[in-house]
């Protein structure tokens, strides 16, 4: 028997349950891993709560790192004893020992700890796609990035400034803001003090930019609008603050033909092809240097619903790790 965490119902974290599981041997395609690190990710809560809805009981949690301990018929590319890591595929990462797709599974290098890997692989592979693929910037560009301290942001705010980007970002304290600045941000705005929306306009000198990064959701979506150019791309990646309500499509043509699009690492991940590529650009821009994943919270896995609980109140910055 394994330990894992577990949901029979959503909601708050109070019903986060940590219980013993069977976990039998893996099927085809599949991998049995025992994780010996676990991710917190914000998308974990939206399962719990219900926001994004899962059949009951389930596992909860999408990224892992750990070591391969038997694989199923036709799993080629990883085998027992390989040091992997993933991010995304069915929830369960909450766990001792789970078993996972192995397509979902990359080898994880030299030179990166067990506890990086976990901790960069949802973020480190959302920055990648929103940065290199969604809206691929140029050296020399403006961006504004919501949530600049947080998980994304920290990674993202190093990434940017590495390939020439000037980053605005967006902070909850003055704690925040220098946490931001100190990964590459060169302006910060403290929502809580300051419309970023007119500190935007001023840092541009009117401007404005070409493309906003926005995790927050409900209560930046409108502002976030409103610091883009003409032909601007508003990038929607979390909702931090609630969902997006449904609005007016003209209303992007009367702000000057704008686009807005909502992506998701499943969909940039779908094809194995693109995980490995994807992978490959994150483990080099870190073992580089230029990216440096900073853990800056543990958990122990019994603790899951106060990890829940303090990354929902903005108590946390950078990566959080759950250790098994």
């Amino acid at each position: 028997m394994a330990k894992a965490v577990r949901i029979h119902q959503h909601g708050g974290p109070e019903v986060l349950q940590f219980e013993e599981v069977t976990v039998g041997d893996p099927g085809p395609g599949q991998a049995r891993i025992r994780q010996t690190a676990i991710g917190l990710n914000f998308i974990d809560t939206y399962h719990r709560s219900g926001l994004y809805q899962l059949q009951m009981p389930s596992g909860i949690g999408t990224e892992g790192a750990g070591v391969v301990e038997a694989v199923g018929a036709g799993v080629t590319w990883v085998k027992a004893g390989d040091r992997v890591a993933y991010a995304g595929g069915p929830p369960g990462a909450y766990a001792e020992v789970r078993l996972v797709p192995a397509e979902r599974l990359v080898k994880v290098p030299e030179g990166i700890s067990d506890q990086t890997a976990a901790a960069m692989m949802l973020k480190g592979l959302t920055t990648q796609y929103l940065i290199r693929s969604t809206y691929r910037v140029q050296a020399g560009q403006t961006v504004l990035f919501h949530a600049a301290a947080g998980g994304v942001g920290l990674i993202a705010c190093q990434w940017l400034k590495a390939l020439g980007v000037t980053v605005i970002g967006t902070v909850g304290s003055e704690e925040k803001a220098r946490l931001a600045k100190a990964h590459g941000c060169a302006h910060t705005i403290v929502y809580t003090k300051e419309n970023f929306v007119e500190r935007v306009t001023q840092i541009t000198d009117g401007r404005k930019l070409p493309v906003v990064y926005d995790s927050v959701g409900k209560d930046t979506f409108m502002g976030s609008l409103d610091c883009l150019q003409p032909r601007g791309m508003l990038v929607v990646f979390g909702n931090g603050s609630g969902p997006v309500a449904a609005f007016d499509l003209n209303l992007l043509s009367a702000k000057g033909s704008l686009y807005v699009t909502r992506p998701t690492l499943v969909t940039y991940t779908a094809k194995r092809e693109d995980l490995e590529a994807m992978a490959a650009e994150l483990f080099d821009v870190v073992k580089s240097g230029k990216v440096k994943i900073e853990v800056n919270q543990t958990y122990a896995l019994k603790d899951a619903a106060q990890a829940h609980r303090d990354l929902q109140s903005r108590k946390t910055t950078g990566s959080t790790v759950i250790v098994p």
